[in-house]
């Protein structure tokens, strides 16, 4: 089966997803939560965080006149203007401070946990695409499963 192209929103919940499959990938022993932590500490999570992620990729549209250079296809204004609210709500749900993302005890925070479960409901996401379109092979975490 050819591969299926995936919706433009789904593209930084499989770059996430991929990044954390990766982690899991060199840390065999490690549970997804705590694939997710170490995700949380890397310079892609830093990207994503403060828009540049998104930033970066909505200029490269702008400046091919919104054609995608993998699919050469034109994207939509309507889904050109969703990918600047998700890079919106990236930034308020995966906010961090570093000195207070966890306090003495290890216990998450309310800011921390709300980017964790942003990021567990971006890979459930990617999952449930990956099953309704009968890529199972791409499903590595079984986040639904967990």
């Amino acid at each position: 089966m050819g591969l299926i192209e995936r919706p433009y929103v789904l593209f930084v919940a499989e770059t996430v997803y991929s990044d954390i499959c990766l982690i899991k990938k060199k840390n065999p022993n490690f549970s997804n939560k705590e694939s997710i932590n170490e995700f949380i500490e890397t310079e892609r999570y830093n990207e994503i965080s403060s828009g540049k992620f998104h930033d970066d990729w909505l200029k490269d549209l702008e400046k091919n006149d919104f054609i995608d250079s993998k699919t050469k296809k034109k994207i939509p204004k309507e889904t050109f203007n969703l990918l600047k609210i998700q890079r919106d709500l990236m930034i308020k749900q995966l906010i961090k401070f570093p000195d207070l993302y966890y306090t003495k005890d290890n216990m998450s925070l309310d800011v921390s946990s709300r980017a964790f479960e942003h990021l567990w409901r971006l890979c459930e996401s990617y999952e449930l695409w990956c099953k309704e379109t009968n890529q199972s092979d791409l499903i590595i975490l079984n986040i639904l499963k967990a």
